[in-house]
C-alpha cells in the first residue's frame, strides 16, 4: 500500500477531521520568529524568577517556556501566557499564507461533508485570528486551543482530542489527526484516533514511522487529493 493509498483508507473511515495548527495550517512563526518570542518570554520570566528563566534560557520553543513557567508559579505562569497569547496573535498576522495545500485540503473536507476542528497547543485567540484574516471560517467548525492556565492538558495529552470529539459530539475514534509533531501523534495514540504525520522536515518521516504514525506525508495537497477520492 503506497503511502497515498493509506491516506485514503484513513480518511475514508474519519468523520471529522483534526487539523493541528502551526505546520498544517499555517507556519505560526514565519514572520515573527519562535526564537524571537522565547526570548522575550524568558526576560520576563528571569524577571520574576531567576532559577525558571535561567531554565527556560536554554529552549527556543514558546510552549516550553510556558511550561517551565507554570512549573515554577501558577501566576508567573499565567503572566507568561498572557504575553505569549499576544505574541501569538501578533504573530499569525504576519505569518504570510496558509501552508501550501492547506486550503485544498480545507475546501476538500469539505466538499466531502467532513467538519473539521483545529486542534493546538497555540491559542485558541491566534488560530481565530489566522482564520478570519484568510477567510477560512466557513471551513472550520471548532477551534480548541491551548487550555488556558492548564499545560499539562496540552498535546502529548489526548485532553484537546477528546475536547473536541466532544464538542463535536462524535465519538473520538471517528475522527484521525493530521499533525506534524511528535506530540500530535502521541495525542492521538492515547485519545485512540487515527493519526495522519505531516513530515513537513526531511527527519519527521522517520521520527513518525518510529512513533507509529497511520501515515505519512510531506504535502497538504496529498491529503487535499486523498479527501477528494474518500
Amino acid at each position: 500500500m503506497t503511502h497515498d493509498d493509506r491516506l485514503t483508507a484513513i480518511l475514508t473511515n474519519a468523520q471529522i477531521i483534526f487539523l493541528d495548527f502551526d505546520g498544517p495550517v499555517c507556519d505560526v512563526f514565519a514572520g515573527l520568529p519562535g526564537p524571537q518570542v522565547a526570548e522575550q518570554l524568558t526576560a520576563l520570566l528571569s524577571s520574576q524568577d531567576a532559577t525558571a528563566g535561567a531554565k527556560a534560557s536554554e529552549t527556543d520553543d514558546p510552549i516550553e517556556v510556558l511550561r517551565i513557567a507554570h512549573q515554577a508559579n501558577a501566576e508567573l505562569g499565567q503572566k507568561v501566557e498572557r504575553a505569549l497569547t499576544a505574541a501569538e496573535v501578533e504573530a499569525v498576522a504576519v505569518a504570510g499564507p496558509p501552508t501550501p495545500g492547506a486550503v485544498d485540503a480545507l475546501h476538500a473536507a469539505h466538499a466531502s461533508g467532513r467538519a473539521i476542528a483545529v486542534v493546538s497547543n497555540n491559542s485558541a485567540e491566534c488560530v481565530q485570528r489566522f482564520v478570519e484574516l484568510h477567510g477560512l471560517g466557513d471551513y472550520v467548525a471548532k477551534i480548541v486551543g491551548r487550555p488556558t492556565g492548564q499545560p499539562h492538558l496540552m498535546k502529548p495529552n489526548p485532553y484537546p482530542l477528546i475536547t473536541a470529539a466532544e464538542r463535536m459530539h462524535m465519538d473520538v475514534t471517528n475522527c484521525t489527526l493530521i499533525g506534524d509533531s511528535l506530540t500530535d501523534i502521541q495525542a492521538a495514540h492515547a485519545a485512540g484516533t487515527t493519526v495522519i504525520g505531516y513530515a513537513n522536515k526531511p527527519h519527521k518521516a522517520d521520527l513518525f514511522t518510529e512513533a507509529q504514525a497511520d501515515a505519512i506525508t510531506d504535502d497538504m495537497h496529498a491529503i487535499a487529493n486523498a479527501l477528494t477520492t474518500a
